[in-house]
């Protein structure tokens, strides 16, 4: 099973959650069908999404080495203030696996039953989030 999250960096808290798709889906193709809309603002996303811009939207990736070439030392601090942002993601997304349905193999087959379980995992981490931590801003 595979969802896609969006997650706000700045309060720690996951803001979207894609439908359930089951077995091997590309990041990208569930952007796709998903049809997001942002409003104008930076998303910082990972390399499964190469390729893909929303419209009215900065996106951000980490700079890949050019074949036979190194990368610049800008290019290198930019992709370690990237991983710096990614970390904070990760974070959050163990946040949501800490209901441990959602990290272990799913086996019931009841319809819709493990978008249930999603929803309820990831709010029940936007809960824990909101009495945790203050928000950056």
């Amino acid at each position: 099973m595979k969802n896609n999250l969006i997650i706000d960096v700045e309060d720690r808290l996951v803001q979207y959650l894609s439908d359930t798709y089951a077995g091997r889906v590309h990041d990208k193709r569930i952007g796709d069908d998903e049809a997001y809309t942002f409003p104008p603002c930076g998303l910082f996303q990972e390399t499964g999404f190469q390729g893909y811009k929303p419209d009215h939207v900065d996106t951000y990736q980490p700079k890949k080495k050019p074949r036979g070439k190194e990368l610049t030392e800008e290019d290198k601090a930019e992709n370690t203030m990237r991983a710096s942002i990614r970390i904070l993601v990760e974070h959050v997304i163990a946040g949501v696996k800490r209901c441990r349905i959602v990290k272990e193999v799913f086996r019931n087959t009841k319809a819709r039953f493990s978008d249930q379980v999603m929803e309820i995992s990831c709010g029940l981490h936007n809960f824990r989030a909101t009495l945790r931590y203050v928000p950056l801003k």
